[in-house]
């Protein structure tokens, strides 16, 4: 299972900075993020969702859905 960050924030059209200043996470957190450098904590990805209004499952590249 692979985190879409990227693809999803490119989506709703927010750069990494806004995404940055609307989650509470940094910039550099949210770039290791999206390259797979770290897995994110579950408060991390909650913010995320909530920033982006998506569900946290819709941040997961799964064919579970």
């Amino acid at each position: 299972m692979q985190i879409r960050l990227w693809e999803m924030r490119t989506a709703k059209g927010f750069t990494l900075m806004q995404l940055a200043k609307k989650s509470g996470i940094g910039k550099s957190t949210l770039n290791n993020i999206e390259n797979g450098k770290v897995s994110p904590t579950l408060f991390q990805l909650e913010m995320i969702a909530i920033a982006m209004n998506v569900k946290i499952t819709d941040l997961f590249d799964s064919e579970y859905k």
